[in-house]
């Protein structure tokens, strides 16, 4: 681009069976990465890999974080109040995997809601949040949300494959292959 300067991003524009698909593909591959931190133990899940939130499993934590926050506060437009509550839920940073699968459910619940009440008009309309400058839609922050999993996702598998563990397949093919009933 002349002049150095970054193009701009169009918004992405999802219908609502775009947004509930991508989601469905979220879970399910955040589901596989679950299970296969579970089965290593919580030892192994929490130990320090030195990745962007340490452990897989806090790093696990931080992607439910996300889409707590993007779906259940952001994209409604509730209040800046409501997030600070919110990030003092002590439920949101669990210590074990019995803590961990309450405030998943919890997410995924929240999640589900969101979206099985969305409309069209729902994901053209404009959100902010207070630590994000510049203009976007709630089908930017869904968008926003999914692409952050996938990047922290790509950090456990690096730490998974540091130490000669395969990781679980995360590809939207392979994930999605699993979500639709084969062809005939």
């Amino acid at each position: 681009m002349a002049g150095g300067g970054a193009a701009a991003v169009p918004p992405l524009e999802l219908t609502p069976a775009q947004a509930r698909r991508l989601y469905a593909y979220n879970r399910a591959a955040f589901d596989r990465f679950r299970r296969a931190a579970k089965r290593r133990g919580l030892r192994a899940a929490r130990r320090n890999r030195e990745i962007g939130h340490r452990s897989i499993f806090d790093t696990l934590v931080h992607v439910l974080n996300v889409h707590e926050v993007w779906l259940g506060y952001i994209l409604p437009g509730r209040p800046e109040s409501d997030l600070e509550r919110l990030f003092a839920d002590p439920a949101r940073r669990p210590k074990d995997w019995a803590a961990f699968d309450r405030y998943a459910r919890r997410v995924w619940a929240t999640v589900d809601a969101r979206l099985a009440a969305l409309r069209p008009a729902d994901l053209g309309r404009r959100v902010s949040v207070f630590w994000l400058r510049g203009r976007y839609t709630a089908s930017d922050g869904i968008v926003q949300a999914s692409l952050e999993q996938a990047h922290h996702l790509g950090e456990i598998i690096g730490a998974l494959w540091q130490e000669e563990i395969e990781p679980p397949p995360m590809t939207w093919i392979a994930v999605g292959r699993s979500l639709r009933p084969p062809l005939r």
